[in-house]
């Protein structure tokens, strides 16, 4: 329920008296999936840490936070040293907006997967934390309202549609309703029900935290799993982050790997079940050896050239039986050579015979892991545990390029010169902006086409700038770059890797910088 309308609300109405006097001193990230927010009001600082991966979405709010040194990035600089004016809490929506000075601010969309963080100027959209939510541009805050009357004819009319009418809730809240006995009720009855219940998750005195089936969850309702309670909605919702990322860290990596060791044992037993099988087929099979004797048999029959030979099967009842030979080769010749498969079967049987004995080694060792993952209470242990899965220890595709954002403008950056082939003509398309270093190597630089939007000329020396900076005038107090779009580049066969031929070109100078 923390990302419920309910729960929302109540963190707007704790923000309202805790932001207020205070500035935006920092805004940055750490992470592709959280933004990290510092307010001050000279005396003290007080964080929010916005989580919005497509997994998992939650606000907290941490007493301190250590910044890294390293792969952080500084966002939203428009709105440093901005101080706060009001909160909004959005009727029967999932979002809050911090208001600022000079109309800026800064809007909590938690929907689930789909949450981000908007930097709004006048009711506007101005900038995304989560880029890839395109719609969320769209976007105006003062629209967000949702209208829900509660009125007891309407409530009536839809007693039917109940999910319908009341769509701020969810599936925990429904539950939480019927298990009361509301669905044996009169009309009245529900109506007096309803109206308590909805007053009671409008202004809740307590926050639950509840451990169920290796899950956390937070409620607005007591459990018989609850393992904490909360006066505060923002120490609730702390608490809920911390022991969910603890708790779901570990339980979604003991199944991985208990479901790993378990395919693992199950493959193991497979293979030694068909190896039984392939061994007893082979056992069984005595063709080649009966069909060599039987050759020796009739050698005065065989001649050089024969394909094969009609003889009688002593091994089955003199039957008749036609074995065939190969012409090139005596009787004698052709005899060892089904002696020789007979004798690679055996070879065969004794080494599916070893390649069991390894796997039933094999499911020892797994069995052994398993039990002990079963068991595991800790993070560390199941880590210690042998890694499984090659595709989840695969690292992530690097792209061949370095990406910056300017001015909502993506600049692309060529990481060396296989690489800048590949970005410029796989990655880059017809009306992208294209800039090199002018005669030196260098990276090639991309600013990505937009539609309808020309390209400014700051974001053009933005991108000057790094393309002169990742080449071998880095160090020069001025750079000539070429700029010319993507579709005058292009590659003569047999250049090598990085060089490009331009056919229409501007340069302008600029002083290079990362």
């Amino acid at each position: 329920m923390h990302n419920t309308f309910f729960f929302i609300r109540q963190i707007s109405q704790s923000l309202q008296s805790q932001l207020k006097g205070h500035l935006v001193v920092s805004c940055f990230s750490q992470s592709r999936e959280e933004l990290i927010l510092e307010f001050n009001n000279s005396s003290h600082s007080f964080f929010i840490k916005t989580s919005v991966s497509s997994g998992f979405s939650c606000l907290s709010f941490p007493h301190q936070f250590a910044r890294a040194r390293k792969n952080s990035v500084d966002l939203f600089p428009e709105i440093i040293l901005k101080k706060v004016v009001s909160i909004t809490q959005y009727e029967h929506e999932r979002c809050l907006t911090i208001h600022l000075e000079d109309g800026w601010g800064l809007l909590f969309k938690m929907h689930g997967n789909r949450s981000n963080v908007l930097l709004i100027k006048d009711d506007r959209v101005y900038s995304l934390f989560r880029n890839n939510l395109p719609v969320d541009r769209t976007i105006i805050p003062s629209q967000l309202h949702r209208s829900f009357h509660l009125q007891k004819e309407i409530f009536e009319q839809n007693l039917h549609q109940l999910d319908s009418y009341c769509f701020t809730f969810n599936k925990k809240i429904w539950k939480q309703l019927y298990s009361s006995g509301f669905l044996e009720k009169s009309t009245d009855e529900k109506w007096d029900w309803f109206i308590q219940f909805y007053h009671q998750l409008l202004n809740p005195s307590t926050y639950y935290l509840i451990s169920k089936d290796g899950h956390i969850h937070l409620s607005l309702f007591k459990d018989q799993e609850t393992i904490g309670e909360y006066t505060d909605a923002l120490e609730a919702s702390t608490s809920f982050y911390q022991a969910y990322s603890t708790t779901e860290l570990l339980f979604r990596e003991k199944n991985s790997l208990v479901k790993g060791l378990q395919e693992k044992i199950q493959g193991c037993h497979t293979y030694i079940t068909k190896g039984v099988e392939k061994i007893k087929e082979l056992e069984n099979d005595k063709r080649y050896q009966q069909w060599a004797d039987l050759i020796m048999a009739h050698l005065h029959q065989i001649q050089e050239g024969m394909e094969k030979i009609q003889v009688m099967d002593f091994y089955h009842d003199n039957l008749p039986l036609e074995i065939r030979l190969k012409p090139s080769l005596s009787g004698q010749k052709n005899a060892e050579v089904y002696y020789r498969k007979s004798k690679n079967l055996h070879i065969e049987i004794t080494k599916l015979k070893e390649a069991i004995e390894k796997k039933q080694k094999e499911v020892d060792k797994f069995s052994d892991e398993l039990k002990r993952a079963e068991n595991a209470s800790q993070l560390k242990e199941v880590r210690q545990l042998t890694p499984l899965s090659p595709k989840a220890h695969t690292p992530d595709k690097i792209l061949p390029y370095h990406e910056f954002e300017f001015k909502q403008f993506r600049i692309w950056v060529g990481r060396n010169a296989i690489q800048n082939d590949i970005l410029t003509f796989k990655h880059g398309h017809k009306e992208d902006l294209w800039l090199h270093a002018k005669d030196v190597p260098g990276s090639h630089v991309l600013i990505k086409f937009q539609a309808n939007k020309p390209f400014p000329k700051d974001v053009i020396e933005r991108a000057a700038e790094l393309a002169a900076y990742n080449s071998k005038r880095k160090t020069d107090s001025l750079c000539p770059v070429v700029v010319t779009p993507r579709k005058f580049v292009r590659k003569r066969k047999g250049d090598p890797a990085g060089a490009v031929v331009v056919e229409k070109e501007t340069v302008i100078l600029v002083e290079p910088k990362l």
